[in-house]
């Protein structure tokens, strides 16, 4: 009987939804563990209108105590952070070891409703974004049908407008697609050996075409004592692809885009457990360009987030680079830290787990530059 009683007590401990035990008055006998991690302190002992304040669960546990039949229903904590919960209140048996008569056993939705939230308001700007260049499309089209239906320069003039259009909306699809894709698989870290140095390399000189015009520097450092990272290859050569093209992008004609992969000495303060646990390594990407405002760094990886809408635009910015690299840094369980000084550029650094280097690996740093010199 000992070891059944024991047995039931660590049962109840451990179970993942929060429970709380009321007694005939409403008082609190016993929590576990899950219900402490909510309430955040003591509550034995307490009435439930002093540990819940809402009404509909004060009402709930009142008819169930006089004998009504299991209550559920919904509620919101607003602090310390807003959360969500269901909750529902079932009568218990008679037992001589426990004045305890009901069980109250809560169901946290927060994440289901943040989910949701978020589905909503990406659908909301998804559709916003292709809603402006579809009818510029549209218009064109109709423009083409119509007054500018026999002059030659205006159609060429229109069906290039036309082809930039339809090309940012297919960025816009594939980049929506890609972020589909990395969030469905977020929960999974990637336990791949990748030769980062090589992806960072290859990156560095598809990129060529874009900077050799406006004469600027693509300067490629890996250290080969951390070019084996921990992770996916086309997801990292897309984490960095996006780092590189935008500081392009955004760097100053003439400047030069500084790419580095190296040991980290260092963890910034959002590294979580998994990083912490063994070696890792940090790609920094660092541009020469106008720099970012302080007021801006928070929400710089929030999708269809720009710091200048207009020019992100020109640029053939969708809004979702930043934010396919958070995800990207968030399923490999890295970090991603951004230091920006106005008007003499930014940096990015993205921290992975690093990997076992392959045999043959030479052991000193290898520089490449693309762009203003020579290979």
């Amino acid at each position: 009987r000992a070891l059944l009683a024991k047995w039931n007590e660590s049962l109840f401990e451990n179970l993942p939804d929060p429970l709380v035990l009321l007694d005939p008055e409403r008082r609190v006998v016993k929590f576990n563990q899950n219900a402490l991690a909510v309430f955040g302190r003591d509550i034995t002992g307490r009435d439930l209108s002093v540990v819940l304040r809402n009404p509909n669960v004060l009402e709930s546990a009142d008819a169930v105590l006089a004998g009504a039949q299991a209550r559920d229903g919904a509620f919101d904590l607003p602090v310390p952070v807003p959360r969500s919960f269901q909750f529902r209140i079932e009568r218990l048996g008679p037992s001589p070891a426990s004045d305890a008569v009901a069980v109250l056993a809560l169901n946290d939705l927060t994440t289901v409703k943040r989910m949701e939230q978020m589905r909503a308001d990406f659908v909301a700007n998804a559709s916003h974004e292709l809603r402006t260049p579809l009818a510029t499309l549209l218009g064109f089209i109709e423009t083409l049908r119509g007054p500018a239906r026999d002059d030659a320069e205006a159609r060429d003039k229109f069906l290039g407008i036309m082809h930039d259009q339809g090309t940012r909306m297919a960025r816009l699809v594939n980049d929506l697609l890609s972020l589909s894709r990395i969030e469905l698989n977020e929960h999974t870290p990637p336990a791949e050996n990748v030769d980062l140095g090589r992806i960072v390399q290859a990156g560095a000189d598809a990129l060529m075409p874009l900077a050799a015009p406006r004469k600027m520097e693509l300067r490629v450092v890996v250290d080969e004592a951390a070019r084996h990272v921990i992770g996916q290859v086309d997801e990292l050569a897309q984490l960095a692809q996006n780092l590189m093209d935008n500081a392009v992008k955004y760097g100053r004609d003439g400047t030069a885009v500084e790419i580095t992969l190296k040991p980290a000495t260092g963890l910034p303060a959002s590294a979580g457990p998994a990083l912490r646990a063994g070696p890792a390594v940090v790609l920094s990407v660092r541009d020469h360009g106008d720099g970012i405002g302080k007021e801006h760094l928070p929400r710089l990886t929030e999708r269809f987030y720009r710091v200048d809408t207009a020019r992100s635009r020109t640029l053939g910015g969708t809004g979702l680079g930043l934010a396919i690299v958070k995800h990207i840094v968030n399923r490999h369980r890295g970090a991603l830290l951004v230091e920006s000084t106005l008007g003499q550029g930014s940096t990015f650094s993205v921290y992975l787990r690093a990997a076992k280097a392959q045999a043959g690996g030479v052991a000193s740093p290898l520089a490449v530059s693309i762009g203003g010199g020579s290979l």
